[in-house]
């Protein structure tokens, strides 16, 4: 039996005999001397794939050895939170274990080239979810699929969407669903959230949402946003922009991307923070600033 749970790499060409003696020598199997012999016991065990295997201590070598023949690789995993950016996966996807990179030191638009997506900038445009690979897979196969699943999801809210809203492309919902994501973490808000944008872009209303403001600061943003910050033109700054920023801020979870196709019927048009992680909603601007000094007097409380 192996003594510690460990992974296991089976390089393409280990022979039986080698793999014992790789398993002897790093400690991994107590007494190999009876193992030389399984082949001849059990010659159907000896037929090995090449891949990376976790073992668990109460294995026995036949459980590891049979493991090692169906090819049943450990598999590792990846999480892309929700609201997160290109940048931030970039940085994951290079610390990954067991992950070739084919896609460091590409630029934004090279990755898109070998992706196959027309666009120069790639927020956006992958689901945030969790995915599972095994050791040799590539950055790029991450990608792929991310970009598959979006597109998948995308295409079958696009057509399943509520009517009149004022969204010219599939495009524009992502835009919208990484606004979403970016102003609430709750569940049952999202869709109450994308009301309220849809109502404003129907009447022409500025969206004026500060996560647009921080994604259009960059690296000027220190963690707070100043009146300055709010006059500051910028392409995604939505208090100086009508309509929709250009590309989305973030990427969206299937909840937003649902979200921003399905909105509530509403007639509200503000929400602010209500000062115990939800918001409060508001149909008039005479509403929204007394539940703006209501939130006030609550921070200050």
């Amino acid at each position: 039996m192996l003594e510690n749970a460990q992974l296991v790499e089976v390089k393409p060409g280990t022979s039986y005999r080698k793999l014992i003696r790789q398993l002897e020598e790093n400690k991994w199997i107590s007494d190999a001397k009876w193992a030389r012999f399984t082949h001849k016991v059990s010659p159907q065990l000896i037929n090995i794939k090449a891949g990376t295997y976790w073992v668990e201590p109460n294995q026995t070598l036949a459980d590891v050895l049979t493991q090692l023949k169906t090819g049943k690789e450990h598999q590792f995993s990846i999480t892309f939170v929700e609201g997160s950016r290109f940048s931030e996966w970039q940085q994951q996807l290079e610390q990954a274990p067991y992950l070739e990179h084919e896609l460091e030191g590409m630029s934004e638009k090279e990755i898109a080239n070998k992706l196959g997506i027309e666009r120069t900038k790639l927020e956006g445009l992958f689901l945030a979810e969790t995915y599972h690979y095994t050791a040799g897979m590539s950055d790029f196969d991450i990608l792929e699929r991310s970009h598959k699943a979006l597109t998948t999801l995308l295409d079958a809210e696009w057509k399943t969407k509520s009517a009149n809203l004022p969204l010219k492309s599939s495009y524009e919902a992502l835009i919208l669903a990484s606004i979403i994501e970016k102003e609430t973490a709750i569940d049952s808000e999202r869709e109450r959230v994308s009301s309220v944008f849809v109502n404003r872009l129907k009447r022409g209303m500025r969206l004026q949402t500060d996560p647009t403001v921080i994604y259009g600061m960059g690296d000027k943003y220190d963690g707070n946003i100043r009146k300055k910050d709010l006059r500051t033109p910028t392409a995604y700054n939505t208090y100086t922009i009508n309509g929709l920023p250009p590309t989305p801020i973030a990427m969206a979870g299937p909840a937003s991307i649902k979200a921003a196709l399905h909105p509530e019927t509403s007639r509200y048009l503000y929400f602010v923070a209500d000062g115990t992680g939800g918001h409060k909603f508001t149909k008039s601007l005479v509403e929204h600033n007394k539940a703006v000094r209501a939130y006030l007097r609550t921070l200050r409380n």
